[in-house]
């Protein structure tokens, strides 16, 4: 019998044999399980033998402020509840915080039962640096979104791990070509799976890679840090190119992107040199 509380379990991303002992023992015996589909968790419960016939809980990221209070309430009334996704760590880039928030300001007891991550997976597998890196999540669908998030990363000295799906990737990687030029990027693929698969080399050679042999499947995008030669944005010729091709502000945010740098600071600089 499992004490009163939250129970934060990690799941198999892919191979089902990933799921460990105690993670199995948890789910076994939780009373409710909260999960972002009841679908998957009664099937994920199934393969691995255990009795579905305990209360499931959906707990999705636009209803995630209610349902907390509802699983908060479930625990003060004496129950155990295990929260998983639908696949790997709970509150890696899916719902949860929320919840974990409320019950350590109601002092409810909660404890994480670790396993399987793309993040770590696919860090491991790419060959890149892991001494330092930064989880930036699911990259924006996009092209400004993605050119935005890559321009404000740009000259963070640390390795990047996102995640990305197959339709998207050739689009992103055409974003990744124009802010993170040479640098080395690895895309790994369906990890833990039959077809697991990490590709490595710079934007245009995965670009020309993938337009022959497309992929499927979901994809962690591992990108390595600054190159010790990578130049700083020289902010006055990359204006002085655009300002008499476009408007002030178009030239000024292009090349903001281009840096990660702020837009009113460039703004001013393009001002300057437009009056000069």
């Amino acid at each position: 019998m499992l004490k009163s509380g939250l129970y934060i379990v990690a799941t198999p991303i892919g191979n089902l044999e990933d799921i460990t002992l105690r993670a199995r023992k948890v789910l076994e015996l939780a009373d409710i399980i909260a999960c972002e589909d009841t679908r998957v968790a009664k099937k994920l419960l199934t393969l691995l033998g255990i009795k579905t016939d305990k209360k499931f809980v959906c707990y999705e990221d636009h209803r995630e402020n209610a349902v907390a209070q509802e699983i908060v309430s479930m625990i003060e009334d004496n129950h155990a509840v295990a929260l998983i996704s639908d696949a790997g760590c709970p509150l890696i880039s899916d719902p949860g915080y929320r919840l974990v928030r409320l019950c350590r300001e109601k002092d409810i007891y909660l404890t994480v039962i670790p396993g399987a991550s793309a993040v770590i997976s696919g860090l491991q597998m790419s060959g890149l640096p892991t001494n330092r890196f930064m989880f930036a999540g699911f990259i924006p669908n996009k092209v400004q979104g993605r050119e935005k998030l890559f321009a404000e990363l740009k000259n963070i000295n640390t390795t990047l791990v996102f995640y990305e799906t197959a339709p998207r990737l050739p689009d992103t990687l055409k974003s990744m070509q124009k802010i993170f030029e040479k640098r080395e990027i690895c895309v790994a693929r369906e990890l833990t799976k039959m077809y697991e698969e990490c590709l490595n080399g710079q934007a245009a050679e995965l670009i020309e890679r993938l337009e022959k042999n497309p992929v499927k499947g979901e994809i962690v995008i591992i990108v390595s840090p600054p190159l010790e030669n990578e130049e700083a944005v020289d902010v006055e010729a990359e204006l002085k190119k655009r300002l008499p091709l476009m408007s002030v502000k178009d030239a000024a945010k292009e090349v903001a992107a281009l840096g990660g740098l702020k837009k009113n600071e460039v703004y001013e600089t393009a001002l300057r040199l437009k009056n000069e």
